[in-house]
């Protein structure tokens, strides 16, 4: 390969210098133990424990097996009674919604439909802790992209007064939290000033709501909300993103939104396991129950050793820290007790507000719950917990 010119090795040799030598004491946030056969792992976004069910593994398998001649394009060029289309139609189903577009991912999906719906004479009002796709989005839709305080929608109304109506952006649960947006407000805003609302329900389609149906429709708002963004890589475990959107809107966005054009349509076994997995999940009321009453407990265990976990309520548990150099003293920590979570630094999160995520699933056992409390109880001495960042 031709050797890089220096504008970018320059930029390398800071992030060397500059993050890894100087913030993190020469330490990588990302690389630390290698985990041993029996470590607990609080990393995977598969709440509900699918990957390894034998039902879906057999669906997608035979789908690889029978599959014929598959034209590798864009979604785009599809119409009419097609593989894609029947999928879209029952994932439509299953969230309540009127019509689905199905994605490459849950990026795809927010960037595409931002891209589609903002413009630069439509700003776009996401929550400050808004997934980052959101805000690529508005980038990418060349919008102003406004910032409201997190799951404040009178602070997202003043800031609607100040610039005009536009689209509202908000995630159902936080992805580095586990917070509750306050829906409601939200689409009452959204109507009051007439602009469009997209929910990003990535972290809660599959474990909440009626059936798994999520947020939305757990709080019958689908009349006020225009579209929800879901990245089937969390409990529907696997690779791809979802739109819900009204009647009419789908052949607009394969026109308009970049990512369906230039992008090639799913295969016919990754539609297979989402099939399957829509029916697995319709009836997987006991799975959410078992994931809800171990976040309950673990949030409640946490607290009562000092950890202070209220920024959140969902399956989603993160220990802040703060200082990234007290963030990485709590990964080593955790991973020397075979603990392994995942690390959120800058860009995921903001200077000084790092964290380790810890997620919950439905497969952890009372001894593994109990591993994990006896570890998070360990080490509060050796992570310094007094000095970390509380919220008021």
């Amino acid at each position: 390969m031709a050797p890089l010119p220096d504008f970018i090795q320059l930029r390398i040799e800071g992030h060397i210098l500059g993050r890894i030598q100087q913030r993190w004491a020469g330490q990588h946030p990302l690389h630390g133990l290698t985990p041993d056969p029996d470590a607990l792992h609080l990393s995977s976004n598969d709440y509900l424990c699918l990957q390894a069910e034998r039902s879906l593994i057999e669906a997608q398998a035979q789908a690889v097996l029978q599959s014929e001649h598959q034209l590798l394009m864009s979604a785009a060029f599809l119409h009419g009674d097609t593989p894609t289309a029947r999928l879209e139609a029952r994932l439509a189903q299953f969230t309540g919604a009127q019509d689905s577009i199905l994605c490459q991912s849950g990026w795809a999906a927010n960037v595409g439909l931002l891209q589609a719906i903002a413009s630069q004479h439509i700003p776009v009002y996401l929550d400050i802790n808004a997934h980052m796709s959101l805000w690529q989005g508005a980038h990418a839709a060349g919008a102003r992209a406004v910032a409201f305080a997190h799951n404040d929608a009178t602070h997202a109304e003043r800031q609607i007064k100040k610039h005009g109506r536009g689209v509202i952006a908000v995630d159902a649960v936080y992805s580095t939290n586990g917070s509750l947006c306050p829906l409601a407000d939200f689409t009452d805003i959204a109507q009051r000033y007439d602009c469009a609302l997209v929910v990003d329900e990535s972290h809660s389609l599959g474990t909440h709501g009626p059936q798994g149906a999520g947020l939305v429709a757990q709080h019958q708002l689908f009349s006020k909300v225009h579209f929800q963004t879901i990245s089937l890589a969390k409990a529907f475990a696997g690779r791809a993103g979802l739109i819900t959107c009204p009647r009419g809107f789908k052949d607009y966005f394969a026109m308009e939104s970049y990512p369906a054009i230039f992008s090639s349509s799913l295969l016919d076994h990754e539609l297979a396991w989402f099939d399957r997995a829509a029916d697995f999940l319709q009836q997987a009321n006991g799975r959410r129950a078992r994931l809800h009453a171990i976040t309950h407990q673990v949030r409640t265990t946490l607290t009562q050793l000092g950890y202070d976990v209220r920024a959140g309520t969902e399956q989603i548990i993160a220990l802040e820290p703060g200082p990234e150099r007290l963030t990485l003293l709590l990964r080593n920590a955790l991973q020397s007790r075979g603990i392994f979570g995942s690390v959120f630094c800058a860009p995921a999160t903001g200077l000084n507000r790092s964290l380790m995520r810890l997620s919950m699933n439905s497969g952890l056992t009372e001894e593994d719950v109990a591993r994990l409390i006896h570890a998070c109880s360990d080490i509060r001495d050796e992570v310094g917990l007094k000095l970390w960042r509380r919220y008021s």
